[in-house]
């Protein structure tokens, strides 16, 4: 049945597929399509950072940004939605257009330039919604907002999303907002996790509750700068990590006509980038710091993959676009085969 859907949203702008397939799902959540569409909910569960996941596999941050769909795609079968990424105004993000698909590649090339409606929409969005799964809620600056003032952003849109959502993830990692990978630096890093952990616990203590604070990097390092940023985020009182966002690499997409489009790609072709971060992400951090693995899962193997490398829990995204809900039920299926494997 999806792939029936999807030959036909393929037929329109990947932006107006996007909205055309949202739209429709919420809209259908009053005769049951979502979970029509995603199956019955396949049971996994996970503790993690002090919350119950019932399964390891997880929406990314980016197709909802505004908290728009959350129920409807909440009946997809997911363990937990992130929404997002959200900045303290609304903005429009980068001039269309602005999404390319390859899909030979199963793979996307954005440079949205997290267009979104604002905060202020998403709180209220978060506070309507009926979901009662668990949300995360994805952050990040303004377009206009130098690197050296981020952090008054991120703290912004920090304390307006703390009460109404599960766990917060910081995103310093788009390729698509200028300059934004600085933040990543040690040189940045350090002051930037400070600042924001020291409100976050605030916020937790005023209002008596706990919110995991993860943050989420690229795939794009040299070893010896990703080593020595992952050993500042080990001390920072951060509570997570999400590994990884999308890449500046083009060498497995090299000749496709979209190839030399600005912006990160995601898909198929990040997996050994994402891989890789995640494996040494997993060293220097030791056994016990939650990692999130995202990047590259297009079918259940992938993500028994990353529990290999050492995810704790994953995000699709762009596999999801592709192959659609049953993706959600193969990874699962995966998941639980690494387990009773290392069990036995």
């Amino acid at each position: 049945m999806y792939t029936w859907l999807r030959n036909g949203l393929f037929l329109l702008p990947p932006e107006m597929a996007h909205d055309v397939a949202l739209n429709a799902l919420s809209a259908g959540r009053f005769v049951g399509l979502p979970r029509l569409v995603g199956g019955c909910p396949r049971s996994a569960p996970v503790e993690l950072m002090g919350l119950s996941f019932p399964n390891p596999v997880g929406l990314a941050a980016g197709l909802d940004k505004n908290g728009d769909h959350i129920y409807a795609l909440g009946q997809l079968g997911f363990g937990f939605v992130e929404v997002g990424t959200v900045t303290p105004r609304p903005q429009p993000g980068n001039p269309k257009p602005r999404m390319f698909r390859l899909p030979e590649h199963q793979a996307l090339i954005n440079r949205l330039g997290f267009n979104n409606k604002g905060v202020d929409h998403l709180v209220d969005r978060l506070k309507s919604t009926r979901y009662d799964g668990i949300i995360g809620a994805n952050i990040g600056k303004q377009k206009d907002t130098p690197v050296d003032e981020a952090a008054a952003d991120y703290r912004f849109c920090l304390e307006k999303v703390h009460p109404h959502c599960h766990y917060i993830t910081v995103n310093i990692s788009s390729p698509n907002t200028a300059n934004l990978r600085e933040l990543q630096d040690t040189g940045h890093l350090r002051e930037f996790l400070d600042e924001l952990v020291r409100a976050r616990n605030s916020l937790d203590e005023s209002n008596e509750t706990c919110r995991p604070l993860l943050i989420k990097i690229a795939p794009d390092w040299e070893p010896a700068a990703l080593t020595a940023s992952l050993e500042v985020i080990a001390t920072s009182g951060i509570d997570g990590l999400i590994t990884t966002n999308t890449t500046l690499d083009r060498t497995r997409v090299a000749g496709h006509a979209h190839a030399d489009e600005a912006g990160g790609l995601s898909g198929a072709p990040v997996k050994s980038l994402a891989d890789a971060t995640l494996r040494r992400a997993r060293e220097v951090l030791g056994t016990d710091f939650p990692i999130i693995g995202l990047g590259g899962i297009t079918r259940g193997e992938d993500a028994a993959d990353k529990r290999r490398c050492g995810a704790d829990l994953v995000q699709i995204y762009t596999g999801f676009i592709y192959q659609g809900p049953r993706l959600v039920h193969d990874c699962i299926r995966a998941w639980q085969t690494v387990d009773e494997d290392t069990a036995a």
